[in-house]
This record gives C-alpha cells, structure tokens and sequence, in this order.
C-alpha cells in the first residue's frame, strides 16, 4: 500500500502561482490529474522514476513544471500564469509497474486525497 500526502492548493487570481507537493511512501513514476465539477479527470503531467522525463497535457505546457526530490520521495508541481479554467481539484498518483509512460487515469495505482485549486478572473 502506497501512501500519498498532498498539499499547497488554494485560491489564486488568474496570473497568479501555486506550488503543489505530493509525499509518497516510496519511489515511483508519479502523475498530477485533476478534475473539474462535470468533467472527467484528465491528465496534467507526469514524471519519470529518475526524474529525467516529463510529461504535459498541452493544456498545461509551459506554464506547469513537475519535478521530483527523491531523496525524500515528494513530487512537486509548479503553476505558474494560472488561469480560471485550471480552476479543479488536482491529484497525484504513482504508477508502480515501471512501464512505459502513462497518461490515463486507470494507469496509476494509487492516489493521492486531492487538493482545491481555485482561480479567479
């Protein structure tokens, strides 16, 4: 069982930044998702096991970083020029199966509990 602790969501004005961290219970590739009210939970971005790949959904590319520190097992995901439409509840996950790289939810095997990004206009 993997445990996963995340924080740093709030509320932001459009423009603005918020710096999300994801602590895991070991080390994997890991994942962001989020999920808007109606909406399906989609893909943000992904980080390899080494931390040398990343991965964005094209929504986010060049706003959003992920990085990881491994030696404390923790991902971290940067926004930056946040806009209202990013406004979601954001979710890391890990992908035990050190496969190739994932961007479906029913890839991740665990989850984080989920943070509120909120972003005015």
């Amino acid at each position: 069982q993997v445990q996963l602790v995340e924080s740093g969501g709030g509320l932001v004005q459009a423009g603005g930044s918020l710096r999300l961290s994801c602590a895991a219970s070991g080390r994997y590739a890991m994942g962001w998702f989020r999920q808007a009210p109606g909406k399906e939970r989609e893909f943000v971005a992904r980080i390899s096991l080494s931390g040398g790949k990343t991965y964005y959904a094209d929504s986010v590319k060049g706003r959003f970083t992920i990085s990881r520190d491994n030696a404390k097992n923790t991902a971290f995901l940067q926004m930056n020029s946040l806009k209202p439409e990013d406004t979601a509840v954001y979710y890391c996950a890990v992908d035990v199966t050190n496969g190739g790289p994932k961007f479906q939810s029913s890839g991740y095997a665990y989850w984080g509990q989920g943070t509120q990004v909120t972003v005015s206009s």
